[in-house]
């Protein structure tokens, strides 16, 4: 039997920095498209450029819904994007509200990344770090274009600089001057959950010693990437998922911001290797009923 369709609007899905569809087979939502087909919501997985500013990825983003509308007949979309995606799908909702029924934001760096301010002071535009950093990015989104099975549109451009500035706490506070729907009204707090007609959800986790180290991470070389990145904290040490910190995060109704998930597993990578009793689908699947709900 046709599985039921419990949402009405199609959810497309942005990926982060460095996102793909599919490379060969291995999904970067690795099982959450099935998953939430199985919940009754038509999932999408888009792409945008894997390294560029947030608006370029965001005025990307807007084709891509246009082309979702147009081959689905549907009047709007929700958006939920992973990491700088959720900046992307911030932008796409302020500069479209007509179009956007929901933004989730899953380990959004909403006000910034302490990572990229790291990298920022650490690998300055000019520096040989900075040429370092950039071809290592160049390599990895060369490799990504030619394994990449899930995208067959134009050639997506490329701006290491821009990315990098994106995605400070000071590239990041000036998106947010112009794009503040959502937000939150104090540091830690939950902003606005209905801006303009669109709902604003988020979500996120934080490195837990003695649950993310273990299980299927003991395995799993993001999270120890994670591990290492978390050290460049200093803000909120001790409280981040290795690259975007907890409060950070927060966007709208915050759904929560302490599961015991790292920067990766939030999406279920590497492969499903999660932590010791994480389980980031039973987010995704909740998380539709709530779309559901929202929608009725």
């Amino acid at each position: 039997m046709p599985e039921k369709q419990s949402l009405r609007y199609p959810l497309i899905l942005v990926p982060g920095l460095l996102g793909f569809i599919s490379l060969l087979g291995y999904h970067y939502w690795y099982g959450i498209v099935r998953l939430l087909a199985r919940h009754g919501a038509k999932a999408i997985p888009v792409l945008v450029s894997p390294v560029h500013s947030t608006e370029e990825r965001g005025e990307q983003l807007l084709a891509r819904i246009d082309a979702v509308l147009a081959s689905t007949g549907a009047a709007k979309v929700h958006l939920l994007g992973h990491s700088q995606g959720a900046l992307t799908a911030r932008y796409a909702a302020a500069k479209r509200p007509d179009l956007v029924a929901s933004v989730t934001s899953v380990a959004g760096p909403n006000h910034g990344s302490e990572l990229g301010d790291f990298l920022q002071s650490n690998a300055r535009p000019g520096s040989w770090r900075e040429r370092v950093v950039s071809a290592l990015l160049q390599a990895f989104v060369w490799l990504t274009t030619v394994l990449e099975v899930g995208y067959r549109g134009p050639k997506l451009p490329f701006d290491t600089a821009a990315a990098q500035h994106s995605l400070t706490t000071e590239g990041v506070a000036l998106f947010n001057q112009r794009y503040p729907q959502g937000l939150p009204h104090t540091w830690g707090g939950e902003g606005d959950e209905v801006v303009n007609g669109v709902y604003y959800y988020s979500w996120s986790g934080t490195l837990q010693p003695g649950i993310t180290n273990r299980g299927g991470n003991l395995l799993d070389g993001p999270n120890v990437a994670c591990r290492l990145f978390a050290r460049t904290f200093t803000r909120e040490v001790g409280q981040c998922d290795g690259m975007v910190g907890r409060y950070s995060s927060h966007l709208g109704k915050v759904i929560g911001d302490n599961y015991p998930l790292d920067h990766f597993d939030i999406v279920n990578q590497s492969f499903g290797l999660v932590g010791k009793g994480a389980d980031p689908l039973r987010l995704f699947a909740e998380h539709v009923e709530r779309l559901a709900a929202a929608e009725a």
